[in-house]
């Protein structure tokens, strides 16, 4: 099934277009959290002996991928070839002979590959696309018996939900990743699940459950520093600057500026040459906050300066804060500087009311 969905996905005559369904999530994510790893992952039969010099090139593949989506976004033309990967490189694989050791690693990188092609379609508003590659990557990982990243595909199926509006649904899958995993994964990875439960409580403007779901992330975080375990390398982004950057989005959303910004002050800089469109959405979401405090010099210093940086990007994910903060403007929206930069995110980043 995989294999025939990205030999689809990937021809000229592709059409997106049917929209994210949330309910879509409802039987994948069930049988996961039912039986999370599969029993063995052994083929034979096929053409191609898979060996351990295949799995470091398709790594290798995942981990360039992930550099050129953080610094470029999803739209640029080398995160986007993880596609094209998937279909001219794994799926080859996957159809080949390997030993239940091999094949088990090959399930577990082929879906974080999936994974990341899934974030870079969702990056660019490609949601049914994206939605149906995060189906695929929880398979794979339940194939790979490779619980750890089952759970973090699972946490981005959530954070794809909370941001296509169903808040509700996000928590509640954010919570099952982090059940299921619990006892079995890294501290880091399960503190990215509540990371991600604290932002859809905050969108459904639950303050209480947000709080207690980020004091949870924080604690988690603490452990993993403290005991140094071994983590996977896909997760080595979350840490305490982050988790600081991502809360105040979470005060932003629950409309509390003054927490956004002591949470801002806590949260270490970040380069934009290698987190360009990281570093661009926190200034919009600082912005934003400052909207909120009615500071609108201050606020809109700070909306330049992530059109300055978001030009640089291909990421409809990424316009969206910036919407967002056009929407903050609207007590503002006679003023001149105001109409200026209304003007100015319409002809450089082509965002329209």
């Amino acid at each position: 099934m995989a294999t025939s969905f990205w030999s689809f996905v990937n021809r000229r005559d592709f059409l997106t277009g049917s929209g994210f369904a949330v309910s879509a999530f409802t039987t994948p994510v069930t049988r996961w959290l039912v039986t999370p790893a599969d029993e063995a992952a052994g083929l034979t039969g096929g053409r191609k002996q898979v060996g351990r010099a295949d799995l470091e090139e398709l790594r290798d593949a995942a981990d360039e991928a992930r550099r050129w989506d953080s610094r470029y976004g999803g739209g640029n033309w080398k995160a986007n070839s993880v596609t094209a990967c998937l279909q001219e490189r794994a799926a080859p694989l996957l159809l080949g002979s390997f030993t239940d050791a091999v094949g088990r690693d090959l399930f577990s990188v082929t879906s974080e590959l999936s994974r990341l092609a899934g974030w870079t379609a969702f990056d660019v508003g490609q949601h049914d696309v994206a939605q149906r590659h995060f189906i695929q990557a929880l398979r794979l990982s339940r194939a790979g018996g490779d619980v750890e990243l089952g759970c973090y595909v699972l946490t981005t199926m959530a954070m794809q939900s909370l941001l296509r509006g169903f808040g509700s649904e996000a928590v509640d899958m954010a919570q099952g990743a982090f059940e299921r995993a619990k006892g079995r994964a890294a501290p880091r990875v399960l503190a990215f699940t509540k990371l991600i439960e604290a932002r859809a409580h905050a969108r459904e403007r639950d303050a209480r459950a947000a709080s207690r779901a980020l004091a949870a992330s924080e604690d988690l975080l603490g452990r993993a520093d403290a005991t140094g375990g071994p983590e996977p390398a896909w997760i080595d982004f979350y840490h305490h600057a982050r988790l600081s950057a991502d809360a105040a989005e979470v005060f932003r959303d629950l409309k509390n500026p003054k927490a956004a910004f002591a949470w801002n002050q806590r949260a270490a800089a970040m380069p934009s040459g290698v987190f360009t469109r990281s570093v661009g959405m926190r200034l919009a979401i600082v912005g934003t906050a400052h909207l909120q405090a009615r500071d609108l010099d201050h606020g809109l210093d700070l909306g330049n300066r992530s059109v300055d940086i978001l030009s640089r990007v291909r990421s409809s994910r990424a316009k969206d804060y910036v919407r967002e903060f056009n929407a903050a403007l609207a007590p503002w929206r006679h003023e001149p500087a105001v109409r200026e930069f209304v003007h100015r995110t319409r002809t450089e980043l082509g965002i329209v009311a």
